[in-house]
């Protein structure tokens, strides 16, 4: 038993020590959660294994036992004439049952226990199930999904079957409620009666559905539909006080409303809404734009645009590293210029890069523009690590051949940056550079504002996650082993501000992308400058 404890314990220590929380944001730190559930397992069945073995015995003992005492307790005297029935009644009940109460006091859990409960500090927490929720969310917003769909866990190019829960349902619905968000609470609730309704066995009530249900139709303005859901809640459950309070309340909203309308002499009159309500408008003026290019639609590469785009061998200004073996290069967009290179990386150099990332991984930060200071936004959800050279040799390799493609050095770039995507992983539209009111976010590096960006995709995605472009109507999606590139600023060193871009949530599968960004000092001779602001 001690064996197999500290066996998992090592393992779980070997496999976790790095990862603090926020499981949520990477999909390859979660795959460390599907083999510590896998050990779980394990120990458990070793548990009832020794639970059933000690049970077997008990069992054996309560069979014997039982057999001895109807033949004894038939003829009591008869039994104990016998010297040697005497002395081992005796025996019995002074050594034997003793015995087996300290058998059937042992123990069995503690070991289990004890490793569960040192194992609980590196579960997920609160702040991963609500960010889970909250992706699952931003993946039914961004590509039209309704909770039925996602229910049924009915998404393109996936290969196992997952499905919500009447129970899993509930908590979707709570989680949004418990963040103030009541649109998703209305829609998420809505589907757990749906379920109910349908059959579906859970320890969720319709008392516990409809009580969130109707304060969350109120918030959202629907008085009438609040009120009838509120008296669905008291049929069921007619002892409910908070709902008899809400439902007087309603009442009281009602008959106020009433006197409101007939005051004004309006003639419209009280027709309860159809319960279908309009999605919040948020903080990001593109969102519709944003989220219609994830989705593959408002694409603007027209037909003459498409005249213009082209493939070719890119030799990189004549490096002599690619004069024999260029780079097939594919032009994605015209203006700004944004071209993709194929076999840019080699399965095996992107999973050396990945294992030595991995460890690294954390919550991947945006800077403070005001500031300065690093901090974690709700708009960016991803893990991501920094790769020295000194790290591998691949390492560098990749670094050499990012400077020879693009005819930029790379002493002045910022180090490799590497990063996994989380559940609906995102980066919502940004910009790369420093505006001008941010100067200062890259003053401590000396080298100047991002001239480029190099970015390497290292893996395929089932669905969703494109890189997009919302001002440009462009979208480009990944390609395991190719690279997208584009300039941030203008000869001029003005800002291109065409080239605000987003990370699309992944809906299906695993995305890992690494990034290289190139900075002004030391690119004078090799991008020289513009004459006018807007070359």
């Amino acid at each position: 038993m001690k064996l197999w404890v500290s066996a998992l314990l090592m393992a779980w220590f070997g496999v976790l020590s790095c990862v603090q929380a926020e499981f949520f944001t990477s999909i390859g730190h979660m795959t460390d959660l599907i083999y510590a559930e896998k050990e779980l397992v394990q120990s458990l069945k070793e548990y009832i294994l020794v639970e059933e073995a000690k049970l077997s015995k008990i069992k054996s003992w309560a069979n014997k036992m039982e057999a001895l005492t109807s033949k004894s307790a038939a003829d009591a005297e008869g039994y104990l004439a016998h010297p040697v029935n005497a002395y081992k009644l005796v025996k019995r009940l002074n050594t034997d049952w003793p015995a087996l109460e300290d058998l059937v006091l042992q123990d069995s859990a503690a070991g289990f226990i004890a490793n569960l409960s040192v194992q609980r500090q590196f579960f997920p927490t609160d702040e991963d199930e609500i960010g889970a929720a909250k992706a699952l969310m931003r993946l039914q917003d961004t590509y039209r999904l309704d909770p039925d769909t996602i229910s049924r866990g009915e998404l393109p190019g996936t290969k196992y079957q997952a499905m919500l829960s009447v129970d899993d349902c509930f908590g979707m619905g709570r989680s949004a409620y418990n963040e103030g968000d009541y649109y998703h609470t209305v829609l998420w609730m809505e589907q757990v009666l749906k379920q109910l309704d349908a059959g579906e066995e859970a320890t969720t009530t319709k008392s516990q559905v409809l009580d969130y249900l109707s304060y969350a139709v109120f918030q959202l303005g629907d008085l009438h539909r609040a009120l009838e859901l509120t008296r669905r809640l008291l049929s069921l459950d007619p002892s409910h006080e908070r709902a008899g309070g809400n439902l007087r309340y309603f009442e009281q909203l009602l008959e106020e409303e009433r006197e409101k309308m007939l005051s004004n002499q309006t003639e419209a009159e009280l027709a309860t809404p159809e319960g279908i309500y309009e999605r919040p408008v948020d903080y990001l003026p593109e969102r519709d734009v944003y989220e219609s290019l994830c989705r593959g639609e408002g694409v603007k590469l027209t037909p003459r645009r498409q005249k213009r785009l082209f493939c070719r061998y890119h030799h990189g200004n004549r490096a002599p590293q690619l004069l024999i073996a260029p780079f097939k290069e594919e032009d994605e967009w015209d203006s700004p210029h944004i071209v993709r290179y194929y076999d840019v990386m080699s399965d095996e150099e992107i999973e050396r890069i990945k294992e030595i990332a991995k460890p690294k991984l954390a919550r991947a930060t945006v800077r403070d523009p005001k500031t300065g200071v690093l901090t974690v936004a709700s708009y960016r959800v991803s893990k991501s690590s920094w790769l020295e050279e000194d790290d591998d040799p691949v390492v560098a390799r990749v670094n050499r051949r990012m400077q020879h493609i693009t005819g930029l050095t790379v002493k002045t770039a910022e180090l490799l940056q590497v990063a996994n995507y989380g559940v609906g992983g995102q980066y919502e539209p940004h910009f790369d550079f420093s505006r001008n009111d941010e100067r200062h976010t890259f003053k401590h590096l000396g080298t100047g504002n991002r001239v480029a960006t190099f970015l390497n995709y290292m893996s395929d995605v089932e669905a969703g996650g494109a890189t997009v472009f919302p001002d440009l109507g462009a979208a480009i999606w990944p390609k395991k082993g190719t690279a997208v590139f584009w300039y941030n600023l203008m000869r001029s060193g003005e800002g291109d501000y065409r080239t605000r871009h987003a990370a699309c949530p992944v809906l299906v599968g695993c995305k890992w992308v690494s990034n290289k960004w190139f900075h002004e000092r030391g690119q004078e001779f090799l991008r020289p400058c513009g004459s006018t602001e807007v070359d």
